[in-house]
């Protein structure tokens, strides 16, 4: 397996990138509420990428995928499609991902939404996945094991009685959209793959209420929980540093250090 590490230049792009991923999902947050489409909420963020922020929107046109984001309402694991269609209803719990090139290197972030006055089970849900991918990016530094993140992520979900989805994993990052290294987000054979310096991919575990199975529907891209369970998912790409991590696309809202050293 071939994980490119980045020269200081490359993470210094890797950082603007990351920065303007989370801004497009911190401009966005006031426009979710009960009413609005997910494909109104689409049009936006393609808007301040292209026109505000001078970027690229990678996901239109990749492997035919023409909206600029995913947005996966309550059941829907990851891959939502937006639609006009589509309205937000009171409590629904949706994620939000996108993903942006500027200067050739790709910034990769989502986060879970709640439409109107949550739910008790959704929001209790969302936090439990947030803390998870927190629970991740707080162990890592170089010479530990990759498979670790998965572990620590499957031990705090399941201390919750949810469920870490396995189909779908995180990915290596930067000039290549999904590069490897695969970062699976339950304990799992890694293939002896050793963290490094300069390394830079996603974290971005899938939590559902009920079991970890998914379903594809006939669309080809949207993925559901099997059971009918709720899903929410969060993601952060992150750097590997000399002694730790840096957060590439930690939101200026975040309770959380963009940089932790060991």
């Amino acid at each position: 397996m071939s994980i490119k590490l980045k020269t200081p230049a490359e993470i210094e792009k890797m950082r603007i990138a990351g920065k303007l991923a989370a801004e497009v999902l911190e401009m966005i947050e006031p426009y979710v509420k009960p009413g609005i489409s997910t494909g109104e909420l689409d049009q936006i963020c393609y808007e301040h990428i292209v026109n505000v922020q001078k970027a690229i929107p990678a996901n239109i046109g990749y492997h035919g995928f023409q909206h600029t984001s995913c947005i996966s309402i309550n059941d829907v694991v990851c891959h939502g499609i937006p639609s006009f269609d589509k309205k937000l209803k009171d409590g629904d719990i949706l994620n939000i991902d996108v993903t942006v090139i500027k200067d050739g290197f790709h910034g990769d972030t989502s986060k879970m939404y709640i439409a109107g006055k949550p739910t008790v089970a959704g929001e209790k849900l969302c936090q439990v996945t947030q803390e998870s991918l927190y629970e991740a990016i707080k162990i890592i530094k170089p010479g530990i094991r990759l498979k670790e993140i998965g572990k620590a992520i499957q031990k705090y979900v399941d201390k919750f009685g949810f469920s870490s989805v396995r189909e779908y994993c995180g990915h290596g990052i930067g000039e290549v959209y999904h590069d490897e290294p695969q970062v699976l987000h339950y304990d799992a054979d890694d293939g002896g793959v050793i963290l490094k310096p300069g390394m830079t991919f996603t974290i971005e575990p899938m939590v559902n209420t009920g079991d970890w199975r998914t379903r594809t529907m006939k669309d080809g891209w949207t993925v559901k929980t099997k059971d009918h369970g709720l899903s929410a998912q969060y993601e952060h790409t992150i750097l590997v540093t000399d002694n730790g991590v840096e957060v590439l696309t930690l939101r200026s809202n975040e309770n959380f250090p963009r940089v932790i050293e060991h």
